[in-house]
């Protein structure tokens, strides 16, 4: 039989350093990947593992769950292999190169700059080994290890009962193959045998399946294939599936086991504070259980394919998941990268096949930033096919930036498109999400359509009782996923929303809201420490036990203008306790009450109840608003604004003029933001224009869509001529260096 152990130590070191010993799975960016300033190391990485002693008669082999983003593999000095790409699992054979004793793995791991996806993205992309590695022992005849990383095992599922079960052996000639389908007590729900091939396949009828029913019964079955040699076991491999059936309708949304279940989720990236991608098993179950506990019922796990052990979590806890690959931000129009994309795409279909978890493969997100081109509208069509042809049971997606036209080629090329919408965060007003669903809806009323990311920056140690676009308030933030909520009540033909993000994740090109390094737009910390109200706030609108939280604990000063108390619940209604006195009690309307000016002067203990539900916070009632609330650089930002405003003139005019040797509109991006004046009159452009987040995303932008023009980077905004003009008019002030 087989036999897997954990590699848990190695010898590592940075290209040009001496080895130190480093405990297994490491990133080298665990720190420097998260503390800003777009400078965290990319390099080459080696890494040294002892391998254990060969069992006489087995054969070895080494599986990678994760090494980023290239990977090349030696025993003994004795190369096996390269793999390309920096999420899936991948083994090679050691077996060739092995001594009795005294073996030593080398691995060259590098996430330097090159054509392997992800290169141009708003996430750190740490380098390393940051999955687990495993060494495999099995006999000869064995399920294949090196079939695209998977358990060679493919069960497909039928909820009438009918099983079909794939199964590529090795070296098993002369071997029956048998195969033993369990429900969940551990029942045999059926069995079958095959003579043992190359690719063979079983079927088996499993009488009144027992069907997977996503968060309200996620009912899962094993299979266990063996390899019988002379009346022996000689290798068997589990995987579990489940039994259920979906579509998706334009009009009325997603449907499981025939019942309409709207998808309402988050996505989630899998970074942690000081560990980078280098989590843990623990790590991974304390995302679950805070993802269970909003209330969601899907998860986009986003950008690329995460660890089967979440993956088999999902499995048993019912969430609905979209899983897509890493073809992100910028194309890179070169053979090695096409041939990457399809390469990862395989890896992510046939590792996943068996997850009942699994509804939706993705394609590609916002991959529109780039040019568009025939060669990238074919790069997807081959993305689609691809995956329609290894696995036509379930769908393909695809995130589009929001500036997508409506009836761009891109939404017909996947079977349901989602749309990545920040009206109220980059650019525009909240109140715009709605009416531009209705209006894709209604021009493509045939294309299923979802919201694949939404969200705002949302930092907990600011606070204002007069909450705005980019103040980075936890109230700003709130407000705007309040709203979001409510957008998406009235509208039913939304196959899936998603809101971006679950956890702050770190983008080391960042530097937002006076914090580096970081995507802020969680509803939790990147610590996993801190729920933050609009946490709350899908609380109330997904979960049904009763629940009631008071808002604005971390604004525990509260001026004479800030002395209202915001409740979200899932209940009817609210009572409001303040030091032990009932106040007030009141209807709660779309699972929120405000009670005005309800803050006392000095202490307050303040309780909301709610039917058996009741939370407790203090605020203290003084004299002035407290300033440490307020973002400082805040008004740093408005100077730089109020200087763009003074060196402006009073030209109206929408003309554009090039003058040879000076800057304009038509260079691009990158030529413009690598001079120091050219990027002071931009940020001051885009800050006038109400967006200082994309202000604040400079070096981002340049590194992202460099080759774009800069009036084409606005992130969902719409700029007008005559403020492009003026644009022009600064720009043409500045010489070009000869």
């Amino acid at each position: 039989m087989r036999n897997v152990k954990l590699l848990t130590q190695a010898r590592f070191a940075k290209q040009g350093e001496a080895l130190a010993q480093v405990a297994l799975p490491h990133t080298w960016n665990a720190l420097d990947g998260q503390d800003g300033g777009n400078d965290y190391w990319r390099g080459i990485g080696t890494y040294e593992i002892d391998l254990p002693n060969p069992t006489a008669g087995m054969r070895q082999y080494i599986e990678f769950q994760g090494a980023n983003h290239v990977a090349t593999v030696y025993c003994n000095g004795r190369e096996l292999g390269t793999h390309k790409g920096g999420f899936s699992t991948f083994r090679f054979d050691l077996t060739p190169a092995m001594k009795a004793a005294g073996n030593v793995l080398t691995v060259v791991c590098t996430n330097a700059v090159s054509d392997i996806y992800p290169q141009t993205a708003d996430f750190t992309f740490y380098g390393g080994l940051y999955r687990d590695v495993n060494f495999i022992e099995v006999n000869e005849a064995h399920f294949d290890l090196l079939k695209h990383g998977t358990s060679a095992v493919f069960v497909t599922p039928h909820c009438s009962g009918n099983t079909r079960v794939d199964l590529f052996p090795m070296n098993a000639e002369g071997c029956t193959l048998v195969v033993e389908l369990k429900d969940a007590e551990g029942n045999v729900a059926g069995s079958g045998s095959v003579e043992a091939c190359d690719h063979a396949h079983v079927l088996i009828d499993v009488k009144e399946p027992h069907l997977w029913n996503g968060m309200a019964d996620p009912y899962c079955y094993t299979a266990t294939a063996s390899i019988v040699k002379d009346g022996k076991v000689v290798d068997a491999v589990t995987v579990t599936y489940g039994y259920r059936s979906f579509h998706v309708d334009a009009a009325t949304g997603f449907y499981l086991n025939g019942k309409n279940v709207p998808l309402h989720g988050v996505s989630r990236h899998q970074d942690r504070l000081d560990k980078g991608w280098a989590i843990s098993k623990e790590d991974h179950r304390e995302d679950i259980a805070l993802i269970k506990e909003v209330g969601a019922n899907t998860i986009r796990l986003a950008h690329y394919q995460h660890d089967q052990y979440f993956y088999d979590l999902c499995d048993h806890t019912g969430f609905a998941l979209w899983a897509e690959i890493p073809f992100i931000s910028k194309f890179i129009p070169t053979e090695e990268a096409y041939e990457n994309t399809i390469s990862q795409m395989t890896e992510l279909i046939a590792q996943n096949y068996n997850h009942p978890s699994i509804f939706f493969w993705g394609i590609a997100n916002e991959i529109l930033i780039g040019a568009d081109s025939e060669v990238l509208r074919t790069n997807l069509r081959d993305l689609h096919r691809l995956a329609k042809t290894m696995d036509p049971s379930r769908l393909t997606t695809i995130a589009e930036v929001s500036a997508t036209p409506m009836n761009s080629e891109h939404v017909y090329i996947t079977d349901v498109v989602s749309y990545n919408h920040y009206f109220g965060w980059y650019g525009g007003d909240v109140s715009q999400n709605g009416p531009w669903l209705d209006k894709f809806h209604a021009l493509n009323p045939d294309i299923p359509l979802g919201v694949s990311e939404y969200g705002a920056e949302n930092i907990v140690k600011w606070h204002s009782a007069t909450p705005m676009n980019h103040d980075y308030t936890e109230e700003y933030a709130s407000y705007y996923h309040h709203e979001m909520l409510k957008t998406f009540a009235t509208r039913p033909y939304l196959w899936s929303t998603h809101v971006w993000n679950m956890f702050d994740f770190a983008a080391d090109a960042r530097n937002e809201g006076g914090i580096q390094g970081r995507n802020d737009k969680g509803l939790v910390t990147y610590d996993r420490k801190l729920k933050k109200d609009a946490f709350y706030i899908y609380k109330a609108y997904w979960t049904t036990e009763p629940m009631v939280h008071v808002a604005g604990r971390r604004w525990e000063d509260r001026g004479p203008q800030e002395r209202n108390v915001t409740v979200y619940t899932n209940c009817d209604q609210v009572t409001l306790v303040i030091n032990g006195e009932e106040v007030e009690t009141k209807a709660a309307v779309d699972h929120c009450v405000v009670f005005e000016n309800a803050v006392k002067d000095g202490a307050n203990t303040v309780t909301a109840k709610a039917g058996s539900a009741e939370d407790t916070i203090t605020l203290n009632g003084v004299a002035e608003p407290n300033p440490a609330y307020t973002l400082p650089d805040l008004a740093t930002a408005m100077a730089v604004g109020n200087w763009f405003d003074s060196v402006s003139d009073n030209d109206d005019s929408d003309e554009i003029i090039v003058v040879d040797g000076y800057y304009s509109v038509e260079d691009t991006a990158g030529e413009l933001l690598a001079n120091e004046e050219c990027l002071k009159i931009v940020k001051g452009w885009y800050i006038s224009n109400g967006n200082l987040t994309m202000a604040s995303m400079l070096t981002t932008l340049r590194d992202m869509m460099g080759f774009r023009k800069i009036t084409e980077v606005t992130m969902g905004q719409e700029v007008s001529q005559k403020q492009i003009a003026q644009l022009n008019r600064l720009l043409s002030r500045v010489r070009k260096e000869a």
